[in-house]
């Protein structure tokens, strides 16, 4: 097989007129899509569309009546041609492995795209840990971690939180690494609290980064950012932070929404009031000021700015001719599908690609581990400027390979990255 650069025939597999909404597959797609732009030869192709590594194994847990309910679990780790492997965990009842293989290639191209040195890689179990207690999650949680112990660590493969995963749960994770290894290692993980090695402003880094490249996204549609309308599908951590951030820089919030169904207000919604009142009664649907809005018609509601952040697979073909927003930055993996993009291109309307919008949250994991490493840490300030300097230099240089390619921010953004995986694996070259 020859790792090199050199053209072979291929042509762009051809999407089916019904839509395939398996996100690894529509990973795939998205990346022979770039493979093609680059000319990519046959056999480096199969190398960077393939996972390195795969694991699944079984999570054994004492529950809190005493039975024993084994849970399954996996890691899989995509690429490491640029570092080590690095990508979150999630917990949830439809975590599947194709899932789980997709956000893992996903986040070796988002971690290319803002050119930060790691590769990629994700976790999850199936369960519902809305079902499950503290004491039972902590238990699941440290099980698991000793399952997949022989394949992370800070020079090989590093979790961080992701779906119904958070600080406490890294904080588990990152105490049983060290209680096997023998010694406390802060780089382990990331997303960590702050008091044991987490990073300052990592709570609000994903949200933060999708304003910062959503910002120089409306300089060039030249559409006044204040004052701008936004809406909001999913007001978990990214979504309500991303309210509140861009209400703070005068953007108006004029829809929201959760599991549950939404709620909008064309004169704005008050995102500090909707995260209290979110907390008291477990969605926002029923807010007072508010009018009731399904998740659907949220999507396609007349606004300027529309940030999905729940799950994916939400703009379809089904929908992208009623998307009415001038710019969708994708806060959430993968909300948007190949027949989607080419839609919704046709009709100017930009998109800020996933591996681009929320980057922001791999980009700050990165200050936490580097931090971590040197045990010499900085504060919020720096932080947040260090964010904005590599999101918006990461939102011009796919934006400049948009116009150098003809195509749409996402095969940019793409082009970019594979461009970026493909030259450290053509270096490295194989072994043995």
């Amino acid at each position: 097989m020859a790792l090199s650069a050199k053209a072979v025939p291929q042509t762009i597999p051809r999407i089916a007129p019904r839509e395939d909404l398996n996100i690894f597959r529509i990973s795939q797609i998205q990346f022979d899509i770039a493979a093609e732009h680059l000319k990519l030869d046959a056999g480096l192709r199969q190398v960077l569309r393939t996972p390195k590594r795969v694991m699944e194994v079984s999570v054994p847990t004492k529950m809190d009546n005493g039975q024993v309910k084994v849970f399954s679990g996996y890691r899989v780790q995509h690429n490491i041609a640029r570092g080590p492997a690095k990508g979150g965990v999630r917990y949830h009842p439809g975590v599947t492995l194709d899932e789980v293989k997709a956000l893992a290639m996903w986040m070796t191209w988002k971690t290319a795209a803002v050119n930060i040195p790691f590769g990629g890689a994700k976790g999850g179990i199936i369960c519902d840990p809305k079902r499950m207690s503290k004491s039972e999650l902590e238990r699941m949680t440290r099980r698991y971690t000793s399952e997949i112990l022989p394949i992370i660590g800070p020079a090989r493969d590093i979790p961080a939180p992701d779906v119904y995963t958070d600080s406490q749960t890294m904080a588990w994770m990152m105490d049983t690494y060290s209680m096997v290894v023998g010694y406390s290692s802060l780089g382990s993980v990331t997303g960590k609290p702050v008091s044991l090695g987490g990073s300052e402003g990592r709570n609000e880094a994903t949200a933060r980064g999708c304003l910062f490249v959503t910002e120089e996204a409306c300089k060039v549609k030249k559409l006044n950012f204040r004052g701008a309308t936004v809406a909001i599908q999913g007001f978990g951590n990214a979504g309500s932070i991303a309210a509140r951030l861009f209400t703070e820089k005068k953007a108006k919030v004029i829809a929201i929404s959760d599991s549950r169904g939404g709620v909008y207000n064309t004169r704005g919604i008050d995102p500090y009031k909707a995260a209290r009142y979110k907390e008291r009664s477990g969605t926002v649907v029923g807010m007072a000021g508010t009018s009731r809005i399904s998740n659907d018609d949220l999507l396609t509601m007349k606004c300027d700015i529309l940030i999905p952040a729940a799950l994916e697979n939400v703009i379809t073909l089904n929908n992208a001719d009623q998307i009415k927003a001038k710019i969708i930055a994708e806060a959430a993996n993968g909300p948007t599908t190949p027949h989607a993009d080419e839609a919704l291109a046709k009709r100017g309307v930009m998109v800020l690609p996933d591996i681009l919008a929320n980057s922001g949250g791999v980009t700050t994991s990165y200050f936490e581990w580097v931090q971590d490493l040197q045990n010499f840490f900085w504060t919020e300030t720096e932080v947040n400027a260090k964010l904005e300097t590599v999101m918006k230099r990461a939102f011009h240089e796919v934006h400049e390979n948009s116009r150098k390619h003809h195509v749409h921010m996402r095969t940019a953004a793409y082009i970019l990255a594979v461009g970026r995986v493909a030259d450290a694996t053509i270096v490295r070259g194989l072994f043995p």
